[in-house]
């Protein structure tokens, strides 16, 4: 077990993927017994990120990643200082296939945002600042499930989610500051995506659903 909590995004992916060399599945457990109980960073960072690659793409996934933030954002919200999860949800596992072919491409990603966060105002990563980074996680997460049938809206949410998730990981207050402005904007946006989406097209939004799996599975 690895009580040292990772640094940056590159070595949050690489302990991520040498779970995947382990056996055929990863489940959640393996990644809590991996990271420890006190990486909330890595926990709200890591679901969201999967969900920018096509292991997003399965439909309902969206939906279950952000509750499984929101269940970490809250404890980070009340002020716990490990994470718990019930039985049902350490034992959910995805493929170390899938999950190896969605860490790869994250890949650059990781390396980009590794070299422009260096741990700039870290007050801001901590006390209330902290609390306000959880609400607003928790207010994006609430936003995913009706934004998962409309073409790629869950991913507004999901990037803002995955940045305030950097900002903890790699402590820079620089990078919680445009996260917080990111998710606030994301929320007004995928409200009005939603609400807009669904006037225009006279509840089509039902219809619509089908499609718009059937695209992502693709």
């Amino acid at each position: 077990m690895n009580k040292e909590e990772p640094e940056g995004v590159e070595e949050v992916l690489g302990q991520l993927d040498d779970l995947t060399t382990k056996s055929g599945k990863v489940c959640i457990s393996d990644v809590l017994d991996d990271f420890g109980g006190r990486s909330f960073g890595p926990f709200i960072m890591l679901p969201a990120l999967l969900e920018l690659t096509p292991v997003g793409g399965i439909p309902g996934v969206p939906t279950f990643l952000a509750a499984l933030i929101a269940l970490v954002a809250v404890q980070l919200l009340i002020g716990k200082e490990h994470i718990w999860m019930p039985g049902f949800l350490q034992n959910r596992a995805v493929e170390s296939k899938k999950l190896h072919k969605g860490i790869a491409k994250l890949r650059g990603v990781a390396h980009w945002l590794d070299e422009h966060s260096h741990g700039r105002l870290k007050p801001m990563t901590q006390g209330v600042w902290v609390k306000i980074a959880a609400l607003v996680v928790i207010l994006l997460c609430m936003t995913v499930p009706p934004l998962e049938v409309l073409p790629f809206a869950s991913s507004g949410p999901m990037l803002a989610i995955a940045a305030i998730g950097l900002a903890l990981t790699v402590r820079d207050g620089v990078v919680m500051l445009i996260a917080l402005a990111l998710g606030i904007a994301a929320i007004g946006g995928g409200t009005y995506y939603y609400y807009t989406s669904d006037e225009e097209e006279g509840g089509g939004q039902t219809a619509m659903a089908p499609i718009v799996i059937e695209h992502l599975s693709a």
